[in-house]
């Protein structure tokens, strides 16, 4: 018997980490991005870390390039999420979660436009470990390098927050 997709093993994810900033304001560019990357610590190291993300991205429906996807127009079904609270950002994928702490920027971006572009990365990034600052130079040598772009899901996806 033959499987035309092979099982995702998550375990093989390794630690999945989360990133948020903002655009320069000053050159009016002042959208919240999120990104989401392993650290390529799972059990079979980095390149096994590296296929379980494309998997799990390919078993989600969330295609690998320059397709953007429109999480805006149904949030509630949509397999990725965001709900923040206070300055804390829940992200939620089918089977996994993960948290970070967003600036004060990052938060008044989402609250003025109620939403944030969402992006998975495929390739690991061991140097951002959760916890420690990533300084500006060393987020843009990983998020604005083109094969890190081409090689990640891009979504943009309603900032939903806890009902008062």
């Amino acid at each position: 018997m033959t499987s035309t997709q092979a099982e995702i093993d998550r375990s093989q994810l390794g630690t999945l980490s989360v990133l948020a900033w903002i655009g320069d304001p000053s050159e009016a560019h002042d959208i919240p991005y999120l990104l989401a990357y392993t650290l390529g610590d799972g059990p079979g190291g980095r390149e096994a870390g590296e296929a379980a993300a494309r998997g799990l991205l390919e078993e989600i429906g969330l295609p690998i390039g320059d397709v953007v996807m429109d999480g805006t127009r149904n949030p509630a079904g949509f397999p990725v999420q965001i709900l923040l609270e206070g300055n804390q950002i829940a992200l939620t994928l089918p089977g996994m979660n993960a948290q970070c702490t967003a600036p004060d920027e990052w938060v008044a971006a989402a609250d003025e436009s109620g939403q944030a572009y969402f992006l998975f990365a495929t390739r690991a990034w061991p140097e951002a470990v959760p916890g420690r600052p990533v300084d500006a130079k060393t987020l843009q040598a990983f998020a604005g390098d083109e094969a890190v772009l081409t090689g990640s899901a891009h979504c943009v996806l309603s900032v939903r927050r806890l009902q008062k």
